[in-house]
C-alpha cells in the first residue's frame, strides 16, 4: 500500500527586491543561480531563478516598492531567511569576499560536522551559506552544464 502525502517538499521560496535586473545580476553573478523565466504577474515583475542540482527548489525574485528585507530576528540577532548548501564553504567563502560581498567568519558547528557563514544579498535579504556531513547528494541537471 502506498502512502499519499499532502505535501512532498518545498518548492521555491520568494525574496523581495525593488529592482528585479540588478537582482537577476546579482544573483546569477555571486550564488551561480541561472535565469528561467522573467514575468509579470499582478502588477510587479518575478524571476524564477535555479541552481544545478536535479531536486533543488527554485528561487523566485519579486520586485516590490517595499523597502523591507527579509529577515528573523532570533533572540535579538539577525537570523537569515533561508540557507544555501555550497559543497566546498572555504570556496565559496572566498569567492564571494572576491566579489566585494560583505560575508560574516564560517562559524563551525560540533566538531566539525557543519559550517555556515552568513551574507546579506545586494537588497539586503539575509542568507546564509551552509555546508555540513548531511547534506544530500544530488545529480546535476542534465541541461544546466
Amino acid at each position: 500500500m502506498s502512502k499519499t502525502f499532502k505535501f512532498t517538499r518545498v518548492g521555491y521560496v520568494y525574496v523581495p527586491t525593488s529592482n528585479i535586473d540588478e537582482s537577476i545580476e546579482w544573483y546569477t553573478q555571486h550564488l551561480e543561480f541561472r535565469l528561467i523565466n522573467k514575468f509579470q504577474d499582478r502588477g510587479s515583475y518575478l524571476a524564477v531563478l535555479h541552481h544545478p542540482h536535479k531536486n533543488s527548489i527554485a528561487l523566485l525574485l519579486i520586485e516590490t516598492e517595499d523597502k523591507d528585507r527579509l529577515e528573523i530576528i532570533r533572540n535579538g540577532r539577525p537570523f537569515p531567511i533561508m540557507a544555501i548548501n555550497c559543497p566546498d564553504i572555504e570556496l565559496t567563502h572566498s569567492a564571494l569576499k572576491e566579489k566585494g560581498v560583505e560575508a560574516e567568519e564560517i562559524q563551525t558547528l560540533g566538531a566539525g560536522e557543519a559550517k555556515y557563514f552568513y551574507f546579506r544579498d545586494n537588497q539586503g535579504n539575509y542568507l546564509e551559506a551552509a555546508w555540513s556531513i548531511w547534506d544530500p547528494q544530488d545529480e546535476i541537471k542534465e541541461d544546466y552544464l
